[in-house]
């Protein structure tokens, strides 16, 4: 921690005594002479990325530099991926503090990809070593054998050409050693995830194995060099060893952090209890962005969604699941909406079709008590002229109708959140455990397991393309657990809360609810850095990322 001496103030009073006399005279003002303020530790930040290091294979191995940093460090072997979290748009991430979902940031040039269906210039975010050059008067370098990276950080004091994981250790050594003006340096090694492409990112794969270690003995050196600076008695080093993302860039994985510093107490970061977003801003959903293989398009095909929703107030006409269009003017495609009495309803049209009477609905059951419910529909072809669906409210049925007459083909996006259906705007609901089969399901199996808690023991589990359990707690995206399918990607001002054990009936409560519950992810590496370099997080830098140490300050602030 930087130590600061105190200014000492010294107030002179000066008194007027007149000789020979009792007159009075005004005490003037008092003089304060202040000692200039002397900064004798200066806090420093060291990132190390090793690419492609899954979580739970690092636990597995358990490398010693890194566990000798763990020991003094507050860590997560769960790292949490974006809904877009290849090597590029990871790294984005880390040295900009905020997600995917604003940064758009996931091709080799890093620039972002204008956003679909928008004709404005998409928003650039400044990164982390800018900040810190901006607002301390220190160096920065970035040491990486990626030519891309080098480039999108190019605003660093020192970034040496490199092309090795060897040349690497030696350039970020050489930097430390010569650079006493040094306050932040990211290091990037690669050659794990190279690894990992032959053979598998498994401990088990002896490749990926020997090239952790490797990786694990450059941060001992690194770490070493350190310790021996000539100036390191003067220094407060946070030392952040992470990766972009477990696994491949095409097949990301969680990964995992390490943030440690001489004085942190070693704990292991976890999310606890329920948490989740609150739908209640019409500007407020997720999307499935990206659907090549069309698997949650209805056109033609027999499915069944699911969904465990609890409202808060009771409205109707308001749209919150689907995939259509909006039902004012003409409605393409299907959604679920908000009915009165305190109703579920679905609505199916089709172009041209859609509008007033044109709709086909299909009611579900009452839901507007303030409880859990979990809310059934499906969908099936049975011959030419029939085309049902059916409704059911925790397993119970409670409409069928034929929908044979209406064509739901469209492009729009699967989507939960606020869609307008006829003038409704009240909206207020939580939800979870949002599942997407690409078959109908028959009553019996519906009614089995409407609060399965363990998805893979689903009777359909195959057949399961989105499983969104829209619990991760930070970031902008509801990652999908299904066999295949796609993320959803969070939109408008949404925010994360924990709900504590108020969770629906395919949760089991989590007795350490009312401890902390952090979510560490990509976006926590600026942000951690910022704050190590007491640099102030403005609401319009627009950071995502949670500086968590900020909560355990206890044990560091001398």
């Amino acid at each position: 921690m930087m130590k600061i001496f105190q200014n000492i103030l010294f107030p002179v009073a000066i008194i007027a005594v007149v000789a020979g006399g009792c007159k009075k005279y005004d005490n003037p003002p008092p003089i304060f002479e202040e000692l200039e303020t002397i900064e004798t530790i200066q806090r420093k930040v060291l990132v190390i990325s090793i690419d492609g290091v899954t979580g739970s294979e690092l636990k597995t191995i358990a490398p010693p530099a890194i566990e000798e940093l763990r020991k003094t460090g507050k860590y997560s072997y769960n790292l949490l991926r974006g809904a877009v979290a290849n090597d590029v748009a990871s790294w984005a991430s880390m040295v900009t503090g905020v997600s995917y979902s604003k940064h758009s940031i996931k091709n080799d040039d890093f620039l972002p990809s204008p956003k679909e269906n928008s004709h404005e210039a998409p928003a650039v975010y400044r990164n982390v070593l800018d900040y810190v050059l901006q607002y301390k008067s220190v160096k920065t370098a970035i040491v990486s054998p990626w030519a891309n990276l080098r480039n999108y950080l190019r605003v660093a004091d020192f970034n040496p050409i490199v092309n090795t994981d060897l040349a690497v250790k030696d350039s970020a050594l050489n930097i430390l050693n010569t650079q006493s003006q040094l306050g932040t340096i990211f290091v990037n090694f690669k050659d794990v995830q190279t690894a990992g492409e032959n053979g598998g990112f498994l401990a088990a794969n002896v490749n990926y194995k020997n090239a952790i270690l490797k990786a694990d003995e450059y941060v001992g050196n690194i770490v070493a060099a350190v310790k021996a600076r000539k100036t390191f008695a003067n220094e407060d080093w946070l030392i952040v060893v992470t990766t972009n993302h477990g696994g491949s860039s095409a097949n990301p994985q969680p990964g995992f952090l390490i943030a440690s510093q001489k004085n942190i107490k070693s704990e292991e970061l976890k999310k606890s209890g329920f948490n989740t977003i609150g739908f209640n801003n019409v500007s407020i959903n997720a999307t499935v962005v990206d659907d090549p293989s069309g698997l949650y398009d209805a056109a033609t095909k027999d499915f069944t969604v699911q969904m465990q929703v609890k409202f808060n107030v009771n409205t109707y006409y308001v749209g919150f699941l689907g995939k259509s269009t909006p039902a004012v003017n003409g409605q393409t495609g299907w959604f679920w909406f908000q009915d009165y009495g305190g109703y579920w309803n679905t609505s199916f049209g089709g172009t041209a079709n859609g509008n007033g009477t044109g709709r086909t609905q299909i009611a579900g059951g009452l839901v507007f008590d303030g409880n859990w419910h979990t809310l059934t529909m499906t969908v099936k072809r049975v011959d030419a002229s029939t085309r049902t669906v059916s409704t059911y409210t925790d397993g119970n049925l409670n409409s069928t109708g034929n929908i044979s007459t209406r064509n739901i083909a469209t492009n729009e996006k699967f989507f939960v959140g606020y869609k307008q259906f006829s003038g409704g705007t009240g909206l207020d609901f939580k939800s979870a455990d949002l599942q997407y089969f690409n078959v109908a399901l028959d009553a019996v199996t519906i009614k089995n397991n409407i609060a399965l808690k363990n998805i893979t023991q689903h009777p359909n589990y195959s057949n399961l393309v989105g499983f969104w359990r829209m619990d991760e707690g930070a970031d902008a995206v509801f990652g999908n657990s299904a066999p295949v399918g796609a993320p959803m990607m969070l939109n408008g001002p949404f925010s994360w809360t924990s709900f504590g054990t108020d969770v629906p009936q395919s949760m089991t409560p989590d007795p350490n609810a009312a401890g902390k519950s952090i979510i560490v992810a990509p976006s926590s590496v600026t942000a951690l850095t910022l704050y190590w370099m007491n640099i102030s997080i403005l609401p319009e830098f627009g950071i995502d990322g949670n500086p968590f140490l900020n909560q355990f300050e206890i044990e560091f602030l001398k």
